[in-house]
């Protein structure tokens, strides 16, 4: 593939297709390209080209400009530089990796109009460049619910997924052909359905409780704590922020919880204290941030809009922050995130490994 390459760059300054500072940028856009292809052997090149461009969309080290040079890169590449050389003339239609495109475009605004997370953005768009790629579709307006059921059986059978995993698979799907495609699924009996038997949980004792609290210290602590005491669940104690916690009236306000509703849970006496000292870093890492030029946090549905400046005030900032700043992939705006799902998991993970809990 190297070798291929000095080709494709001598080809892009001898046609003059691009500026003789940017060809070598083109053919490095084809390089990682073509790993990603050698490592994906299985999957067709549409997806692999879908994949690749979503993939350099979200990085944050990729700014928008060069998404669309990578793209260009591969249109020249295969619509021009390998039909001249004989080699896969007529390979691949771009045509059709417009139309896919579109369409996962397309679910993603209307994702976000819908204000569901990011998360399931992520997941929803997973899963439907997934079907198209399982469906092998030239034009992905003309699926059915045919294909669906197809697809969801094949998850059953050959992937043997979890009952949970195909149900996140067929919510994806549906939303894209209610909304998007307008086209009714149908009767979706014939549908392998993956069963899950009946499970028992794991339940901790009130020792085994105590030992994990023991090796906790600081923040840590108090995040397993709140989790623990309030009846939180894991995303609502990561999203809580400043102006969420009465400490004069006992109550912690839980935002667009499950079922997109509000709700209070009593906040513990024996965590004031903890809480306290956590704002107080929680104000010291954001004055930080503003004498920086930065302080900006998430604000949800249009409130950005309706009060601007309310994204820098303390009462806006998330009680546990992330270490450091991210940028948006959404906005594209350098802000300082809550801490994720996986960095909790991990606390509770060391800790009962550390206190020898082995459920």
């Amino acid at each position: 593939m190297d070798s291929v390459l000095p080709e494709f760059q001598a080809f892009l300054l001898e046609q003059g297709l691009v500026p003789e500072n940017q060809a070598s940028y083109y053919a490095g856009w084809v390089g990682r390209f073509l790993d990603l292809v050698e490592q994906s052997s299985q999957e067709s090149l549409d997806i692999l080209k879908l994949r690749f461009s979503d993939q350099l969309a979200r990085s944050r080290r990729v700014q928008d400009w060069q998404v669309e040079q990578a793209r260009n890169a591969l249109e020249l590449y295969y619509g021009q530089f390998q039909t001249e050389q004989g080699r896969t003339a007529g390979e691949v239609e771009l045509e059709s990796v417009d139309r896919i495109r579109e369409v996962l475009d397309r679910c993603r605004e209307l994702i976000r109009i819908k204000h569901y997370s990011y998360s399931t953005e992520q997941t929803y768009l997973a899963w439907i460049e997934r079907f198209y790629e399982y469906c092998r579709v030239t034009d992905p307006m003309a699926v059915t619910g045919v294909e669906v059921s197809r697809f969801l059986s094949h998850l059953a059978l050959k992937r043997q997924v979890a009952s949970s995993t195909q149900n996140q698979a067929f919510n994806a799907l549906l939303f894209l052909f209610r909304n998007v495609l307008h086209v009714d699924l149908g009767d979706m009996e014939k549908t392998v359905r993956a069963k899950r038997g009946p499970r028992l949980p794991v339940v901790l004792s009130v020792k085994e409780v105590q030992d994990l609290f023991v090796v906790l210290k600081g923040r840590d602590s108090l995040i397993v704590r709140l989790l623990y005491g309030t009846g939180m669940r894991l995303m609502e104690v990561a999203r809580l922020r400043v102006q969420d916690i009465d400490f004069d009236g006992n109550a912690m306000f839980v935002r667009a919880a499950k079922g997109d509703k509000d709700r209070v849970t009593l906040l513990p006496e024996s965590l004031k204290e903890a809480l306290r000292g956590q704002l107080l870093k929680v104000k010291e890492l954001h004055d930080k941030d503003l004498n920086s030029g930065y302080g900006e946090v998430y604000m949800p549905y249009a409130l950005e809009r309706k009060y601007p400046g309310a994204c820098k005030e303390l009462r806006w900032q998330y009680v546990f922050p992330s270490a450091r700043l991210s940028v948006d992939p959404r906005s594209g705006k350098v802000r300082r995130h809550h801490i994720s799902e996986k960095a909790i998991q991990n606390i509770v993970q060391a800790a009962a490994r550390d206190a020898g809990i082995v459920k």
